[in-house]
Parts: C-alpha cells; structure tokens; sequence
C-alpha cells in the first residue's frame, strides 16, 4: 500500500505540471462536448483527436486522449435525459427513467446526480484500478471466446428488467435487435448478409443510427401526436437541485453500479454496455418498489450513469498490463500508445511509470475537473427544457440527424434513422419496448464472433461449454435472471404475459 501511494504521487507531480494540466483540461472539455453530442462518441472523437498527439510526450498524449474518453462518459447523459437522445448504446439505459424524470420536471435532479454518480463511480474506479490491475488482467485471461459468449448471453437476461409488464414482447424486442446485427457482411466467411444489393450496409447498421432512430424520432412522432391532440404536458420544473434526500436514495445505486461497472469493464466486449443494463437490472431487482423504474426512478439513472464510468476505469487493465484492448474506445488508446513509441504490456508500469502512474494521477484530476464543469451547467442545460414545443421537436429532429449523418457522412443512415423511427413509434402504440433492441443489437455482434471462435476452437464441438465453469456459472444465472421472476410472479397470483 505505500508503495502504491508513493507510485500515486509521483503520478500527481507529473499529472500537475502546467502542460498536462491544460492537456487534462482540454481533454474533459472537448470530452464533454462530444458525449452530448450524439453520433460521434469516445472511440471516434479520440479517433479523430490523435493528429494532436504528435510530437507531444507520451504522458502528455495519454492525458489529452484519456481526458476526452472519460469526458465523453460523463457527458453522455445529457441528451439522454433532457431530450431523450442516447448519443451511444451505454447512454440508452438512462433514457428509460432520466427523460421520464425531465418530463416530471425534475431535470435537474437528473443531470446532479448524472454527474456526482459518474464523479463516485470513477473515484471508486481508480482506486480498484491502482490496487486489483494485476491480479484482475490475470482473470480477464481466463475469459476465452466461449466465457465471452456466456457473459454475452448473461446480458441479454437483463431484458426481464427492460420488458415491462410483457416478457413475451421484450423477447421479440430483443429477437429483433439480434435479427439486426447480421446485417452486413460475415467477417470470417466474407458472406454478405441481408444487405438487398445496398452496398453501404456490407459494414452494418451502425448503433448511433438505430438509438437515435428508435428512441428520438420515435418521442419526437409520439409527442408530437400527443401535442395535436392537446394531451402533451411537460411539467414545469420543480427545482433544478439535487435535493439530499434523493442523493441518499441514490447513493445505493451509485456505489453497486460502481463495483459492478468497474469488475464488468476488465473483461472483454462491450463493457460500457454490459455494465449500464445489468447494473439497472440489479438495482430493479434489489429495489422494494421495481414498478417505479422506468417511471422517473433517480436510481434507474444513478446505476447505469455509475456503471459507465466504473467500466472505462476498468477497460483500461487489460488494455494497461497486458496490451489487450477489450473495446473500440481502448483499441484507438493502444493505437496512440504505440504512435508515442510506448508498447503496452505486463512490463509497462514498470518500464513507464511516467506514463501508467501520470495518466492515473490526472484521472483523479480530470474526475474533479469534469464535476466542478458539470454541475454548474445543471442550471443551463435545463433551460432546453423551457423551450416551447413547437421549437423543441425541430431542435431535436437536427440533434438527431447531425449525430446520425456525423457517423458515416451517409445519406442512407438518415432515412435508415427515419425507418426506425417510424417502427419505434408503430412499437410504442403496441407496447413494445425499445431498449431490448439496443441490447440485442450491440451483443448480438459479440455473441456471433465469440461463438465462432469457439466453434472454431473446439471444432464444432459445444462440448467446449460444458467443460468451462466460467460459462457454466453465466448460463446458470441467465436461467435464474429470466425464470424466477415469473415463478415469483405466479406465486402472487399475478401473470406475466
């Protein structure tokens, strides 16, 4: 412990000097900005930002690019809240009870504890980070392609919690975004798959275009039917504050989302993703009152929010200690370590403590940097909400098409967007939830490389699954998250359709 501490201020001093400062700075601020804006998210904003690093010392480079990753994390909530427009897969979760808390007017209270949650959760991150990094990048090596599927298949059990009253409707929800993920061409056959002779879909639908389309088009459709039949009503704002009440009835949340993001990060896949919808599943199975979530619950956004910055201090041990990035975002970070000259690895705490300790220490600053920028825009973020309604739509129809059409540069993802729009908008009058297709979306893609590897591995075999505890232990619990609630449900004489 006091040599971590030793290594921890050594980070300090050089994460303090005038030059990284600003770098961190720059780094939260330009995150920020791309994490409410919808489209371009942390992998391409830092995609796009790493010309900056040239010429610049390796610390120096990390600092920059790793201010704008957990920048984008924090603000990643804003849209989703306020307009309900999920910038990125992981933001989709907070839309479910944070636009409904700004629809109750409480806006405020949803953005405060957006930001203190992300400030706990990345707290709590890089503390776990300085102390576990060893022995847990030795555990994600256990995690081959068949543990991988499993953890995959584990995350779609949380649909129980995103299905509402209606299992049957979140598996259909659910079958469609797994249905949707083979659009494109099969990566180790080159086979291109349900693309209708349409060239720009051989690399896929992208998950920025179906989020923006299911979830904003589809409210902007929704509300403004509503509007035309005098039955829109946007309550008026009760106070912007977080009151301590509810930050005490957050606090719970915030730190299980923590732990649960953080552990969910190390391993490979789409972490960020992973975290938010199982720490919401966990929090709606823990909490007294389950059929509040999705109504305005503040703990259906302290959860998932807490998760997502947990999970990007997490990704970074693997990708730190032995050179694996687990996701895109990490991909494009070891991409910039090796155009700085530094190749990471199990040695490199040792051969780059200014690097690995550096980029540790301005974490904890860019953490505090990022809450004393966040909360004072509290006040200025809700004020979109004072907007009338008849300027409003509009606002959010060219948020949402700017994101969709910064993706690609296409024209095709836009009416791709106004397709989808239309079928969340059809899946809203039918009840039908929306955020089981994002899930299904976003693992069906891990799940169908990771089975493939494993088939490939065993040849053919699903035998391979039955000899992995890991796997085993997964599938069990899928079992259990999808079966007992309406064993549990029949119990009290209630039904599950």
């Amino acid at each position: 412990m006091i040599e971590i501490f030793h290594h921890l201020v050594y980070g300090l001093q050089i994460a303090t000097t005038p030059t990284n400062l600003f770098y961190a700075f720059i780094g939260c601020l330009v995150g920020t900005l791309i994490g409410v804006l919808p489209g371009i998210g942390p992998a391409g904003g830092i995609a796009l930002l790493i010309p900056l690093t040239f010429g610049k010392e390796p610390a120096s480079a990390i600092i920059l690019l790793a201010g704008i990753y957990y920048g984008a994390m924090y603000g990643g909530s804003t849209t989703s809240i306020l307009l309900n427009v999920p910038g990125e897969a992981a933001s989709v979760v907070t839309t479910l009870d944070g636009y409904q808390m700004a629809q109750k007017g409480r806006a405020g209270a949803a953005l405060s504890i957006a930001a203190l949650g992300s400030f706990i959760a990345g707290t709590i991150g890089l503390v776990l980070l300085m102390l576990l990094a060893p022995p847990l990048a030795r555990a994600a090596l256990k995690f081959g392609p068949a543990e991988s599927f499993a953890l995959m298949f584990f995350g779609l059990s949380t649909v129980t919690s995103l299905a509402g009253k209606s299992l049957r409707k979140g598996m259909v929800a659910t079958t469609l975004g797994l249905m949707l993920s083979t659009v494109g061409s099969d990566l180790p056959t080159g086979i291109i798959r349900f693309t209708f002779g349409i060239a720009n879909l051989m690399e896929g639908i992208d998950v920025v275009v179906l989020a923006i389309g299911l979830f904003a088009v589809s409210e902007v459709l929704t509300s403004t039917e509503e509007m035309a039949a005098g039955e829109f009503v946007v309550e008026k704002l009760s106070r912007i504050w977080l009151s301590l009440k509810e930050f005490m009835q957050s606090l719970g949340a915030i730190i299980r989302g923590s732990f649960l993001g953080f552990f969910i990060g190390v391993l490979p896949g789409a972490a960020h993703v992973t975290a938010s919808f199982l720490s919401y599943t966990l929090e709606k199975k823990m909490a007294s009152d389950p059929d509040n979530f999705g109504k305005g619950d503040i703990r259906g956004v302290a959860a998932p929010e807490s998760a997502n910055n947990a999970a990007a201090c997490g990704a970074l041990i693997p990708l730190l200690t032995l050179g694996l990035p687990a996701s895109a975002v990490t991909a494009v970070l070891y991409s910039a370590l090796l155009i700085t000259g530094i190749r990471p690895s199990p040695f490199l705490f040792d051969k780059h403590p200014d690097v690995t300790w550096g980029l540790i220490g301005s974490m904890y600053i860019g953490n505090v940097m990022l809450l004393i920028l966040n909360l004072p825009l509290v006040a200025l973020w809700v004020k979109v909400l004072r907007t009338p309604a008849r300027w409003l739509f509009p606002i959010v129809m060219v948020i949402s098409f700017v994101g969709v059409y910064s993706v690609n540069a296409s024209s095709l993802d836009l009416l791709m967007a106004t397709g989808l729009g239309i079928l969340g908008y059809i899946m809203r009058k039918l009840d039908y939830p929306l955020a089981p297709v994002i899930l299904g979306f976003v693992l069906g893609v891990l799940m169908e490389q990771s089975l493939r590897q494993t088939l490939m591995i065993s040849g053919g075999s699903l035998e391979i699954f039955w000899k992995s505890p890991i796997a085993m232990i997964l599938f069990l619990l899928s079992a259990i998250f999808v079966v007992l609630p309406r064993f549990l449900a029949r119990r009290k004489g209630m039904h599950l359709a």
